[in-house]
């Protein structure tokens, strides 16, 4: 028989006559992607020769399609824990301005209207309770997924009486997959990976605009860095948080990667298909893609500075209506109806253009005989707050215990990056 030379071989193209069109080529070539695993392939190429005690015969028994899914679960365990390193230190960096700044009033929003008084800690902890979940999500998604695929072969299994549980050992895995067919076609890990990078990103993009608010001149509240801020090409004047305004925009683009990835599943049918091999693309750049933000995010967290000045200079007496509608209610009164009265104090003091706190006693008596000297107790925002003292409320005391939780998760969560 006719040895056929050795540099005449296609790549798995023994049985076709000639080389594959090179539009084809194009197409097909993931290697600007695929590079990035080659570390991985490595690592899972060395232990699955040592499974099979055969030299020269690394392919044996093995497929690209369980071979590539096994690199990328072990792509997506580093993945996992440079992400939970970042996200501890934007934490960190949250807690560490929010005890700083703890005493420093500022008006809580809904509607983006005037709502309760708050502290600024607090409101900056809501974000960092936020960026928690995101981490609890990738913990659990890097324990979940943490199954070996490798020992499936293309979609039947393997025939070389591979030890499975053992490359698993060798490589880090807590177990192995237990069906082959759904092993070489399951992306479900990739979805969840992006998934987790969206929600993150959409919290970054959330905490940005309420930045790009607080920095308006119109609130004030915050001045951004110059390091993290842009002038204008046409007026002098203008200082832009296109800083915050990139972060807010990525979400976009995180979050289209997860449609992407969702829409390629959703056409393919069972086990491996070429379709899957653009996972690497909406992967690897929502990977890339969120560790700028979350460096982004917590530079501009660093670097920012407080105007305590203009942040209680726009609270309003009006924030004060919920509070006295309580006072009412700790003297026996329905809240329903407590929420009408105080509704109608309002009412009139802005009919008058006036104050509720103007309003004499002897006039809100009018409206409540059980209004009385004590009302003046409430009429103080720093008292006010200092009564929200249940788990999660703004008093200082639920701040502190706010500040111990991130603390200690910031802690775990390092230790595993």
């Amino acid at each position: 028989m006719t040895q056929i030379p050795e540099s005449s071989y296609k790549m798995w193209g023994g049985r076709f006559s000639e080389g594959p069109h090179e539009a084809l080529q194009s197409l097909n070539n993931s290697l600007p992607y695929d590079c990035r695993l080659y570390a991985d392939d490595l690592d899972a190429s060395k232990a699955y020769a040592e499974a099979l005690h055969l030299g020269q015969r690394l392919h044996t028994g093995r497929s690209r399609n369980d071979q590539v899914v096994t690199d990328m679960k072990l792509w997506l365990r580093k993945a996992i824990r440079e992400t939970l390193g970042r996200l501890s230190r934007i934490i960190e960096t949250a807690t560490r301005q929010a005890e700083l700044h703890l005493g420093i009033l500022m008006p809580g929003y809904t509607h983006l209207q005037r709502a309760q008084t708050v502290q600024f800690s607090h409101w900056l902890l809501s974000h960092a309770f936020a960026l928690r979940e995101d981490g609890q999500r990738l913990v659990e998604l890097r324990d979940r997924a943490n199954v070996l695929p490798l020992g499936s072969g293309a979609l039947a299994g393997n025939p070389l009486a591979i030890d499975r549980l053992w490359l698993a050992e060798r490589l880090g895995f807590s177990g192995v997959t237990a069906n082959s067919m759904h092993a070489v076609g399951d992306r479900d890990f990739v979805v969840d990976f992006i998934y987790c990078c969206s929600l993150v990103s959409l919290h970054l993009s959330r905490l940005a605009e309420d930045l790009i608010i607080y920095s308006t001149k119109e609130f004030d509240f915050i001045k951004l860095a110059d390091g993290f801020s842009s002038g204008s090409s046409l007026m002098p004047q203008k200082r832009n948080p296109d800083s915050l305004e990139l972060i807010r925009g990525m979400a976009g683009v995180i979050t289209a990667n997860l449609t992407g990835i969702m829409m390629t599943i959703k056409g393919t049918p069972s086990t491996y298909n070429k379709d899957l091999q653009y996972d690497k693309q909406f992967c690897f750049q929502s990977f890339d893609k969120l560790t700028q933000v979350l460096e982004v995010t917590d530079g501009v967290l660093q670097t920012m500075q407080l105007k305590p000045e203009s942040m209680e200079a726009a609270l309003s007496t009006d924030m004060l209506a919920t509070d006295w509608a309580y006072y009412l209610v700790k003297k026996g009164v329905p809240f329903r109806q407590a929420h009408h009265i105080i509704g109608r104090v309002v009412s009139e003091a802005e009919k008058r253009g006036e104050d509720i706190t103007d309003l004499p006693l002897g006039e809100l008596q009018t409206f409540s005989p059980l209004f009385g000297s004590d009302i003046v107790a409430v009429a103080g925002y720093s008292n006010n707050v200092e009564q929200y003292n249940a788990i999660g409320g703004t008093a200082s005391s639920s701040i502190v215990e706010q500040l111990r939780l991130l603390k200690k998760f910031a802690r775990e969560l390092a230790k595993q990056s």
